[in-house]
């Protein structure tokens, strides 16, 4: 039976997610979000074997979320500050060179949304890899400016110096449209592929600035068989990606 065919868009978001952490080796995957965490206890179940999965607060996890190991807020902090970490976050905004914002909408002095606040993401972006998880793509997260910057764009880093981006890095963006990444001269947001069932156009319409587009658009990969039947049968067996992305 073919993937293609039955493969659904949510399941596409995994494999997209899973593979943000392929090959990097003996690192903190800290995933946030339903399908960032299924992502990363696929790749760990197949392609990254050597990942740390944690419980989100003090514990080392293993696959089935039993608790392995102790990770001290020191130790956490230490993985951060030496790049030893690789973190899936959200976002409230994202801009054309990776600015995120989950603080606040409007002008800071009188918002009007009050958000999560900037919380860790100044010291996530400028330590270790960070990617981005936005389950609903739509100009108003993808958006030519963001109100403001939380998690530090290519940019931003390179306005502060080398300082900031020595260890700066922003490996992808996953949303429910397809994948993008930063892999440009100027480090301008790049169209790395669209999920099956999705137009180029329909993500530059979604899109609140000028994507920079390849002259070719792949299609995000098929997942395997195997790959397929764990997250269905394993990591998510009641179906709880679907609630985030439900098939169109």
């Amino acid at each position: 039976m073919s993937t293609t065919s039955t493969t659904t868009r949510a399941e596409y978001c995994v494999i997209a997610c899973a593979d943000a952490w392929r090959d990097n080796g003996e690192v903190l995957a800290s995933p946030m979000g339903l399908i960032p965490s299924i992502g990363a206890r696929l790749a760990k179940r197949t392609f990254s074997p050597d990942l740390l999965l944690t419980d989100g607060e003090a514990r080392l996890v293993g696959l089935d979320g039993e608790t392995e190991g102790w990770l001290p807020y020191r130790q956490h902090l230490a993985m951060v500050t030496g790049g030893r970490r690789h973190v899936m976050m959200g976002a409230s905004q994202l801009d054309r060179f990776g600015n995120q914002n989950i603080s606040c909408i409007g002008d800071w002095r009188r918002p009007a949304r009050q958000l999560l606040g900037v919380r860790g993401a100044p010291v996530n972006t400028l330590n270790n890899p960070v990617s981005y998880w936005v389950p609903r793509h739509s100009t108003r997260v993808f958006v030519e400016k963001v109100d403001m910057i939380s998690g530090v764009g290519y940019d931003s880093a390179a306005a502060a110096g080398p300082s900031a981006t020595r260890y700066h890095h922003l490996p992808r963006v996953v949303s429910d449209l397809g994948v993008f990444d930063f892999a440009t001269a100027d480090h301008a947001m790049r169209l790395a592929s669209v999920h099956p069932g999705v137009t180029v156009e329909e993500v530059r319409q979604a899109t609140g600035f000028p994507l920079v587009l390849p002259d070719e658009v792949p299609r995000t990969r098929e997942p395997s068989e195997a790959e397929l039947r764990l997250i269905r049968e394993v990591i998510d067996p009641d179906g709880l990606r679907e609630r985030e992305v439900p098939t169109v």
